[in-house]
């Protein structure tokens, strides 16, 4: 299980992603889920992976040496697209070509070809967009009245975003908030797990204001997961008792 959260606001973009790859309960291990396309001053772009591992890591293959599904014409790579909106077209078709290829022995051996990916960053003097992309190649963005994408294991995490992220949050709020949904995730699935990978992004900035992986014990995050679950306590304690049933004798 995966799970990533990218938070678009109007400062930047937060990309977040765990490292959890797990094939049953007694083969876990770790992968980077968070990759990087960047040309410092010209373009960053990031692109988070969940779903099938070997047809992940197929698709980010296709995506570094050249996507060729058009022929005639020359394999094009992530790193070289003029927009975002390029972009995602182009994780799109890498896609469908691995789907081509892959189908027939996924049918036989009775698998779901699944996978998604979270497409963000700014090429130039381009807008910064966020996309998420389906298993079929087709894609959707991300938008002001809700200015964030998960994918993965999103169902915990969300209602936090819900609540509190607004496009005009604060870039390293947002950071926050995307962690505080993390970490709910992480109490509720195990196949979620550190380490994780972190990248903010400052709108125009064409440079990684952070690129930074979370360890186990690493004291910030530690301090955020106690903090989280104290003020979850005393906000239940503050809220009153419910009027139902009979009236409390004291």
């Amino acid at each position: 299980m995966t799970y990533c959260v990218g938070v678009l606001v109007e400062d930047g973009l937060v990309m977040i992603a765990d490292t959890r790859t797990n094939a049953g309960l007694d083969d876990i291990s770790t992968f980077r889920k968070l990759q990087m396309f960047n040309a410092p001053g010209e373009r960053v772009i990031m692109l988070a992976s969940a779903g099938n591992l070997s047809v992940t890591q197929s698709v980010l293959s296709l995506l570094r040496e050249g996507v060729d599904d058009v022929e005639g014409e020359e394999p094009e790579k992530l790193a070289d697209m003029p927009s975002m909106f390029k972009a995602a077209q182009l994780v799109g078709r890498a896609i469908r070509q691995v789907h081509k290829i892959e189908r027939d022995g996924f049918e036989r051996a009775n698998l779901r070809f699944e996978v998604s990916f979270l497409l963000g960053g700014q090429i130039g003097t381009g807008e910064m967009r966020l996309f998420m992309i389906y298993s079929a190649g087709n894609f959707i963005e991300c938008g002001r009245d809700s200015p964030f994408l998960q994918i993965g294991e999103h169902k915990y995490g969300k209602p936090i975003l819900d609540r509190a992220v607004t496009s005009k949050l604060d870039l390293y709020d947002a950071l926050k908030v995307a962690l505080v949904s993390m970490d709910s995730t992480m109490r509720s699935n195990l196949g979620v797990g550190l380490p994780i990978d972190i990248a903010v992004l400052r709108r125009n900035a064409l440079t990684l204001e952070v690129d930074h992986r979370i360890e186990a014990g690493e004291p910030y995050f530690h301090d955020l997961r106690e903090r989280w679950s104290a003020a979850l306590r005393a906000a239940h304690r503050a809220i009153p008792r419910p009027p139902y049933g009979p009236p409390v004798t004291k």
